[in-house]
Parts: C-alpha cells; sequence; structure tokens
C-alpha cells in the first residue's frame, strides 16, 4: 500500500495508516445517508482491529462504536479530574531477590468504582489520541516517584512503558528531557520500554529515536520480545539496553521444550548483542529456577509481587532495606 511508506517532512519522518470502512447497497443501507453512517462505523472497527487495514459494516458495530465513545468520553474526564493512578511492580535480581527497578503500571477506577482494566481502555486511548496527555502524565508521576525514593536512599530504577502512539511523537525527546530535568531525576534512572512490534514499525525511525534517548543517557528496553517478526539486522543496531523475555513464552518454561528452546536461543542473542533481559510473568519457583540455568539474571512477576500502589511498594522497599541490613549487621 503506497500509504505504508514514510512521508519525510523537515528533519521529521512520519508514516501514515490508511484505514477503510465498507457498508454494501442494499444489505447495509438504501440510501447515502444510511451507507455512509455505517461505512464510518465499520472504518473505526477497521481503527480498532490494528490500523492500515479495512472492515465491512456487520449489526452491532454501531453498539460497539458507541460504548467506544462513551469509554473515551469517561477517560477525558478521568484525566481532568485525576482518576487515573500508578501501581508499581517490582523488577527483581532473580538469584538475591534484590529490588532493581519498579515498573510503573497505569490503572483506572472510576467515579462508579469500576476498576477498568488497562487492555480495555489503552487502545481506546490510542485510537482518540488521549494517549498523549495520559502517557505525558505517566511519565512525569513515575520520575517524580523515582526521583522521591532516591532521596529517600532508596536504590533503584523506574520503568515506563511507551505506547506506540507516544513512540512517533515527534517531540518525543523534548517531552523526556523536560520531565527529567523537571524532577531532577538522573536519566540513567530511567529505562522507557517498547514493544517489539513498535520498534520494528519503521525500524530506520526508530533507530534514530532511540539513539537520541540513549544520548541523554536514558535506557531502552525492548518489551514482548520474541511475540513480533523483527529482523535481525535491524534488532542488531536498536540501542537498547535490555531485553523483555514476554510472558508467553516464560509460562511454558519450566515443562515446555519448545517454549524452554525458545527462552534459550532469547537470552542467547541478548548476551551476544550485550543486552541485559528481563523475563515478565514470573509466577513459580520452578519457572524462575529453569530461566536462572538458561542465563537470565532479572525478573519480574507474580511470585516476587503483584502490582502495588506508591505506598505498599515503599513499604516493601523499606522492609527489604531492613532485612539486608540485619543480615549485614549478623555478618
Amino acid at each position: 500500500m503506497v500509504f505504508e511508506a514514510p512521508f519525510q517532512v523537515a528533519q521529521h519522518r512520519l508514516k501514515m495508516s490508511c484505514s477503510i470502512g465498507l457498508a454494501f447497497f442494499p444489505d447495509h443501507g438504501t440510501d447515502r445517508e444510511t451507507l455512509l453512517k455505517h461505512a464510518d462505523t465499520a472504518m473505526y472497527e477497521a481503527k480498532r482491529l490494528g490500523r492500515s487495514g479495512f472492515a465491512c459494516f456487520e449489526a452491532g458495530l454501531g453498539e460497539r462504536l458507541q460504548q467506544r465513545l462513551a469509554l473515551e468520553a469517561k477517560m477525558r474526564d478521568a484525566l481532568a479530574k485525576q482518576q487515573f493512578r500508578l501501581h508499581y511492580q517490582p523488577i527483581v535480581d532473580l538469584e538475591s531477590g534484590r529490588i532493581l527497578c519498579a515498573e510503573a503500571l497505569l490503572r483506572w477506577r472510576d467515579t462508579d468504582g469500576v476498576e477498568h482494566h488497562p487492555a480495555q481502555f489503552i487502545p481506546v486511548a490510542e485510537e482518540s489520541g488521549l494517549i498523549l496527555p495520559l502517557g505525558e502524565w505517566v511519565l512525569k508521576t513515575a520520575c517524580a516517584q523515582a526521583k522521591g525514593w532516591l532521596d529517600q536512599g532508596f536504590d533503584l530504577g523506574m520503568a515506563v512503558n511507551l505506547s506506540t502512539r507516544q513512540f512517533q511523537d515527534p517531540d518525543l525527546l523534548g517531552k523526556v528531557t523536560s520531565v527529567i530535568g523537571g524532577c531532577h531525576l538522573p536519566p540513567s534512572r530511567l529505562e522507557l520500554e517498547i514493544t517489539e512490534g513498535a520498534a520494528m514499525l519503521d525500524a530506520e525511525s526508530s533507530v534514530e529515536v532511540l539513539g537520541a534517548l540513549k544520548r541523554i543517557g536514558v535506557r531502552i528496553a525492548i518489551d514482548d520480545f520474541g511475540t513480533g517478526y523483527s529482523s535481525l539486522s535491524y534488532l542488531k543496531r536498536l540501542p537498547a539496553d535490555t531485553i523483555k523475555i514476554d510472558k508467553n513464552f516464560v509460562d511454558g518454561v519450566a515443562d515446555e521444550s519448545e517454549d524452554r528452546a525458545i527462552v534459550r536461543s532469547i537470552i542467547a542473542l541478548a548476551h551476544a548483542l550485550d543486552k541485559d533481559t528481563i523475563a515478565e510473568g514470573i509466577e513459580t519457583e520452578e519457572q524462575k529456577q529453569a530461566l536462572e540455568t538458561a542465563g537470565c539474571h532479572m525478573g519480574q512477576g507474580y511470585l516476587f509481587s503483584r502490582p502495588l500502589p506508591a505506598e505498599e511498594f515503599q513499604a516493601l522497599l523499606a522492609a527489604a532495606r531492613d532485612t539486608n541490613s540485619m543480615a549485614t549487621n549478623v555478618t
């Protein structure tokens, strides 16, 4: 498709998507207004399914569109009223259990007390453009929290996820620079996570953007690794510090030879490229042991802790520090 090629605008490489909605006469309407309305509804469905594609109108799409628009309106209101919050999940050293980093994860409970799952509202935020102000709020809040913990003597970094839309923002570098400068967070304490799929949408541009972020001292992680279709020739050029092994492979690492083989291959590739590895979604001691045997040194998951509000996460940090202090005194 002609729209897949990036457009050069000044110093920026911009990529457009083309989503098409289809409605057929007379199945979906017998007049122009109805057909256009249904085609428009189908177009939004094509965007929801991932953009750069097409969708045909079918019964029920209109109702789903209204639900999506209602959710979008609630999200705008929630952002204005500061109803979103962050939880933090520890990333630990698998051998010692020491907390090395906190990953900031977005949560939303609306005024009716309904807890919305991120898988439900993040795609709507992406489609509507709300992900840009929402993502900037996440970055500011997480960096300020990281600086607060550093000031209290907790030695850890902060990992923040970047959505595809954020990663394509021409002002991403300026926003990141402004946030870490505004809260006086050392750049090396921030790790930005970008999914493998987003990084490969425009690999040449990704190399440039990630390189610019690296030059200001920020760490880079490639998230959900192994779920996309990366070109190894581009992967080796991405200036990433860390590769995160997707939970889909971690689930079976202890008892399935295929998953174990994939995990070993990812770890070997990361080591060959001089990158760290973090395993996601570790839930059992058997998975942890299998990952350590395979050469993975860091991980996160419910085996160590679920994502916690800031106050509970700080209590976890304090308890770990007290335990380490007692062990040192005994020694």
